[in-house]
C-alpha cells in the first residue's frame, strides 16, 4: 500500500515540473498564438500534466482514500516554490517559508 502513496508524492511532483515547463513556455515569444499555445514546453508540460492526472486515477482505483490525495497533494506548495527558485530564481520568502512548514506540519498531523 505504501507504493500507492509514494506514486501520489510523485504524481504530485511531477505536475509541478509540468507547471515549470508551462511556465517557460509561456515565456517564450512566439509570432503566431498556434505556436505559442503548441510549442514543445507548453506540449511537453500538459503531457506530463496528463501523465499525472492518469496516475491519480491509478492511486484512486486502487484504495488511496481521495482525502488523503488531497492533503498530500499540498506537496504542490513546496515543489513549486522550490523548483522555481531553481530553475526562475524566483525567491523564497520567510513568509512562504513558514507556510510551507505549516503546510507540512498539517500533513503530518493528519497521517499520525
Amino acid at each position: 500500500m505504501i507504493i500507492y502513496y509514494l506514486l501520489v508524492i510523485f504524481f504530485v511532483f511531477s505536475a509541478a515540473c509540468a507547471q515549470m515547463l508551462l511556465k517557460k513556455g509561456a515565456l517564450q515569444h512566439y509570432d503566431s498564438l498556434l505556436h505559442q499555445y503548441l510549442n514543445p514546453w507548453v506540449v511537453g508540460g500538459y503531457l506530463i500534466m496528463l501523465g499525472s492526472m492518469i496516475l491519480n486515477i491509478f492511486t484512486l482505483s486502487r484504495g488511496v482514500q481521495i482525502k488523503e490525495i488531497s492533503i498530500i497533494e499540498s506537496l504542490s506548495y513546496l515543489f513549486v516554490p522550490a523548483l522555481a527558485y531553481i530553475f526562475f530564481k524566483e525567491r523564497i520568502t520567510k513568509k512562504k517559508i513558514i507556510a510551507i512548514v505549516v503546510i507540512i506540519i498539517g500533513i503530518i498531523i493528519f497521517f499520525i
